[in-house]
């Protein structure tokens, strides 16, 4: 019996959440920022920034959007990270027909992933002839970006504009976050192999894995907010 009791408990943790959950950090508006939940913003971006890093040091694939910032740093004179900003800044023109607002939030989301991509980029050491360990790297990354996405989202300060297709579609259609964000990252992995990108495993584990990772990591999130009220 105890053993159905810890395996129903752990199923029970690892439960996506269907919906974003409210937080005693959740701000009134997009604009209403605290010293409470700009700390917990700019904790999340942080982790956000340094999952994707983990990713592209894999050297078995970056995530979509990252197939994309490494591709024009190639053939531009940006870094990884400046790129990373720039792209940011281009997606928040795919808002304009799904009528969503940006806020404070959406501006940092430009300013400190691209920032913590860059840190991560820089001290992370790459991995190129170790697949175990570059898939740890992988999967690690996978979780810190669905961890950090959980994190800032629910601090109702405004999506970044990635993340903003997603809760965009989600609140207009009712689709499950995790198959909202799968739909976003499987159009840009294609779009990114058409653009050269340089596509690998960890790419389409990324892919396949970044929803639930998301959606997870909300019930995390919705359960720490319970207890801490």
């Amino acid at each position: 019996m105890k053993i159905k009791e810890l395996w129903r408990q752990i199923l029970h943790i690892l439960k996506p959440s269907r919906t974003i959950p409210l937080t005693s950090w959740t701000a009134k508006n997009r604009w209403a920022v605290t010293p409470k939940n700009f700390a917990i913003l700019i904790c999340g971006l942080a982790i956000f920034g340094i999952g994707e890093s983990l990713l592209i040091q894999s050297t078995i694939g970056n995530s979509p959007w990252s197939v994309f910032a490494q591709g024009l740093s190639l053939h531009t004179p940006f870094t990884i990270g400046e790129c990373t900003a720039l792209i940011s800044v281009a997606v928040l023109a795919l808002w304009l027909p799904l009528k969503e607002r940006p806020g404070f939030g959406t501006i940092s989301n430009i300013i400190v992933i691209a920032l913590f991509v860059q840190i991560g980029v820089d001290s992370i050491p790459s991995i190129k002839a170790n697949l175990l360990l570059q898939i740890v790297y992988v999967l690690v990354g996978i979780g810190l970006v669905g961890a950090g996405s959980a994190i800032y989202i629910t601090c109702g300060l405004g999506p970044g504009p990635r993340d903003g297709l997603m809760t965009s579609i989600h609140k207009r259609t009712g689709i499950r976050i995790s198959r909202a964000r799968l739909s976003i990252e499987l159009t840009v992995l294609v779009i990114g192999k058409i653009l050269g990108g340089t596509l690998g495993i960890g790419t389409a584990m990324f892919a396949l894995f970044i929803g639930a990772s998301i959606a997870t990591n909300l019930n995390f999130v919705s359960k720490y907010a319970n207890r801490s009220r």
